[in-house]
């Protein structure tokens, strides 16, 4: 009967964090993502640049889509305050869907 309840509540905790993943960065356009990611994002996060050097798979998709809606990069919001909020989903959508844990991880080329 125990073994029955474990079984159940990892199933539950598996689904749950797919159905979190799924949708997270919906709603943006990643071919747009990525013109605006070498636009905006490279400049400072390329080697020997004044940010860490940064690509998609630098991160998780979790790990990108909590950069978004929680870290809002707190080293230099006004980074994130010069762009649109569609530029913003864009970009993060072209990260989360290259990041270290996706189909398709990639860096930036």
């Amino acid at each position: 009967m125990m073994n029955t309840y474990i079984k159940v509540g990892i199933a539950i905790a598996i689904a749950l964090s797919f159905g979190s993943q799924v949708m997270a960065a919906e709603g943006g356009n990643p071919k747009k993502g990525k013109h605006l990611y070498k636009k905006e994002c490279k400049a400072c996060h390329s080697a020997n640049s004044e940010g860490q050097e940064l690509t998609p798979m630098t991160k998780t998709m979790s790990q990108w889509d909590r950069f978004f809606t929680r870290d809002m990069h707190k080293a230099k919001p006004a980074v994130f305050e010069a762009l649109s909020e569609k530029d913003l989903k864009d970009i993060q959508q072209f990260l989360y869907d290259h990041a270290a844990d996706s189909d398709q991880p990639a860096t930036c080329g």
